[in-house]
């Protein structure tokens, strides 16, 4: 009797809990998945920046040194400056044209539909597709691109083995994929009521003072989201420079440290001096947030308590 009144408070027990602790249980493949391969490799990777490790063998414990190994580094300095300079270029070209196309996307035309699926589609090819194809479209003798420049009586460049043309092919390439960020600022626009637009465009207005007073302010949440996105994309593009070469932005060098040169301790520690200035390229753009970042709401929420005093 007593045996089995105690496997029923057991299983009353196991009833409450999972009761109480559903939504837990629905959730815990993902904490599971969180923790082995999100939580542990990142408390692994901060071990190891302060670590010699030649990936064979035991970690040796350095302190500081990989840290100050980076800052001493001539070659850490070269892809830094190669790196920014293709962040720069790829986040002004990729998020303005990204921000036509949708603007010309926006307009009621025939097969609508079509465009927008031929501009979003190098979104959804894969990265390594996307780097090989490009490849044979740069290659200096059977190139397409070279090829065309033939028809026209000019000689193409070697566009990545010239130190003057890879960056401008690194740029064409992330121009050539602004339509990926097209479907957010297309969103946003559809967002924009018209009135608006036929008030202006009754006093006057022409497409250019639409676009600077209407269109722009009303899209500044969308284009601070691209522009956190970008940022933090361009810094960290690997693929296509991994297949390309050229030039070696500084994901491919964390990468040539790690499995290269076999240093993943100095690895490990390049990747989180990435992160914390991704980290703080991403503060700066929050902290000038109030300044050009413009909302709807919040200045109807403001006209509403102007009224009530």
């Amino acid at each position: 009797m007593k045996s089995s009144a105690s496997r029923d408070v057991k299983k009353n027990t196991l009833k409450n809990f999972i009761k109480e602790n559903q939504g837990l249980l629905y959730v815990m493949p993902w904490i599971i998945g969180f923790t082995l391969f999100g939580l542990f490799p990142l408390g692994m990777s901060v071990y190891l920046g302060f670590t010699e490790w030649p990936i064979i063998g035991d970690p040796k414990f350095i302190g500081m040194q990989n840290f100050i190994n980076i800052f001493n580094d001539p070659t850490f300095y070269v892809v830094v400056k190669d790196t920014l300079s293709y962040a720069v270029f790829s986040i002004v070209l990729g998020m303005t044209a990204s921000f036509f196309i949708a603007m010309l996307l926006n307009t009621e035309i025939k097969g609508l539909s079509i465009y927008r699926t031929i501009f979003y589609l190098p979104a959804v090819v894969s990265g390594v597709a996307v780097a090989m194809m490009w490849r044979w479209i740069l290659d200096p003798k059977f190139g397409l691109l070279n090829q065309l420049l033939a028809n026209f009586g000019i000689t193409g460049p070697n566009w990545l083995g010239n130190t003057k043309w890879i960056l401008p092919s690194y740029i064409m390439i992330a121009i050539w994929g602004a339509g990926g960020g097209m479907l957010t600022y297309l969103v946003g626009l559809k967002d924009i009521p018209q009135e608006l637009y036929e008030s202006a465009t009754i006093d006057g207005a022409g497409w250019w003072p639409r676009l600077v007073s209407i269109t722009l302010p009303m899209m500044t949440p969308i284009l601070f989201y691209n522009m956190i996105m970008n940022i933090i994309g361009s810094l960290r593009q690997f693929n296509t420079n991994y297949i390309l070469g050229g030039k070696q932005f500084y994901m491919l060098y964390v990468y040539n440290n790690a499995f290269k040169f076999s240093k993943m301790g100095y690895a490990s520690a390049l990747a989180w001096v990435l992160v914390l200035f991704i980290l703080f390229l991403t503060l700066i753009v929050f902290k000038s947030f109030g300044a050009w970042v413009y909302y709807e709401y919040e200045n109807k929420e403001k006209a509403k308590k102007v009224k009530k005093r």
